[in-house]
């Protein structure tokens, strides 16, 4: 017995040996990669099991999946060619390595002939989501982070069942882990109307067994290839401003029309051929529905792409400004480079805010938070907290002409571990409309001393330390 026990102790310690060895090799930092390997060699049995699944930095499969659903879908229609190259807009000599930049981040142009409409809070973002859907003739993809089995989740419920009644074509993906507490009989019921609803398998085969760390975080609906909605919310009556215990929810969404539908609707296809690898036949016939319209970007960023892609695009913008970058997000918080981004920015005197939420529905985060304000607290960095319910919108604003309206938090998890999709908007009149929005936040917003916390016990700041040293997964 004794030999079995030491036999096993002398395996556990080579494989966190193997371990450690991984993780100097591919951790994301320096100070990651020596955290780990001292926790793996001192304490293996607890530590093993967390580097499974916290140790791992890109998400595994999705490409070379998405590359074979590709290859299948040539063989299957050789004449197969999904390019908006011909709509391709032309930004100003100023703005051209900004655009460039996040082209190639992106993988596709931006786009001319859109039309874009931004959609506060949640009545009016389900209430134009489910106008839409009414309306659809072909199909719906439909794709969300959380889905309740509530009021507002038994609304749409009945809606996809009545249109798939109706013969139209319905694809639902939900997050695996995101949606965890939705009960089974929801999905059983969709099913049998004939809808397609699949979740997202972060974990998908044997070898992505401990891939739980990855979420995907994306908000989508498309319908008919027409028109695409993405933003910040999720489905449930929560998310309507209906738990007392938050108040008003304060989010927002963004709602297109043109070729952009066209890039929303590909990384939708990416993610149901992930999740089912299974082909969806779709409309591809993108058409400008204004001339010249809205110049726009579809910023699909997730732990499969061989760059940091969504930090690339803050930091991007952030350095890019030149009058004001104003953030709003309900988690904030980021790495080094964009911290120093802002720093810089406040430095050349560009007017920098950041919204974020009074109260929080995840107090780690929300600590943690409070380290990286203490970090910005210098003059040109203002920091706003709204005060009338949660503020869970994700906007960027970029001086009087970008603005962007997604799912990234500006924090960690969004940078490195999520999938998410952002909408920007090259147009005066969008930024326009952003920064109307923002200022109305501000007003009902209290500005915070970033020099000093809201409590100078010790044990408050213990635990904002404590919390921050948790700011790579959170």
């Amino acid at each position: 017995m004794l030999t079995i026990i030491a036999i096993v102790v002398f395996l556990v310690e080579v494989l966190a040996i193997f371990m450690a060895v991984h993780a100097v090799m591919y951790a994301r930092s320096s100070q990651g990669a020596v955290a780990w390997m001292i926790a793996l060699i001192t304490f293996p049995w607890l530590t093993i099991p967390l580097y499974l699944i916290f140790g791992r930095n890109k998400f595994q499969g999705y490409a070379e999946a998405l590359r074979q659903g590709q290859l299948e879908k040539v063989a299957e229609k050789p004449d197969h060619k999904f390019s908006l190259e011909k709509f391709r807009a032309f930004p100003q000599d100023s703005q051209k390595e900004t655009f460039r930049l996040m082209e190639n981040l992106a993988l596709t142009p931006f786009t001319d002939g859109n039309r874009a409409k931004l959609l506060i809070n949640g009545k009016n973002t389900f209430g134009a989501i489910f106008s839409a859907i009414s309306e659809a003739e072909d199909y719906i993809l439909l794709e969300f982070f959380i889905v309740r089995h509530d009021s507002l989740g038994k609304e749409l419920q009945n809606l996809l069942i009545a249109k798939a009644a109706q013969g139209v074509r319905v694809y639902f993906l939900y997050d695996e882990i995101g949606s965890r507490k939705l009960k089974s009989a929801y999905g059983r019921k969709l099913r049998a109307a004939g809808v397609r609803f699949r979740p997202f398998f972060t974990r998908r085969g044997l070898l992505n067994r401990f891939q739980l760390n990855f979420r995907n975080h994306r908000k989508i609906v498309v319908v008919d290839g027409k028109k695409a909605f993405v933003g910040g919310h999720n489905v449930g009556k929560k998310y309507l401003g209906g738990d007392p215990s938050f108040g008003c929810w304060r989010d927002t969404h963004m709602e297109i029309e043109g070729p952009s539908v066209m890039a929303v609707q590909r990384v939708f296809e990416g993610d149901w051929y992930w999740a089912t690898r299974e082909q969806l036949s779709l409309n591809w016939k993108a058409e400008r529905v204004t001339a010249p319209g809205i110049p726009m970007l579809v910023l699909p960023t997730d732990p499969a792409h061989h760059l940091e892609a969504c930090s690339l695009f803050f930091v991007n913008l952030i350095l890019a400004a030149k009058e004001r970058v104003w953030i709003a997000s309900p988690y904030f918080v980021p790495n080094d480079a964009v911290m120093q981004a802002l720093q810089m920015a406040a430095l050349r005197g560009v007017d920098v805010r950041i919204l974020l939420p009074s109260r929080s529905d995840f107090w780690l985060v929300h600590l943690a938070s409070y380290a990286c304000i203490q970090k910005l607290a210098m003059e040109g960095i203002r920091i706003f907290r709204y005060q009338p319910g949660f503020l869970h919108q994700k906007v960027i604003l970029v001086d009087d002409y970008l603005s962007g309206v997604g799912t990234a938090n500006a924090d960690n998890r969004s940078f490195h571990l999520n999938f998410e999709i952002t909408l920007v908007a090259a147009d005066k009149g969008m930024a326009s409309q952003v920064s109307r929005m923002l200022e109305k936040d501000f007003e009902v917003s209290w500005e915070v001393d970033g020099r000093r916390l809201p409590r100078p016990e010790w044990f408050f700041r213990f635990a904002v330390r404590f919390a921050s040293l948790f700011s790579p997964v959170l």
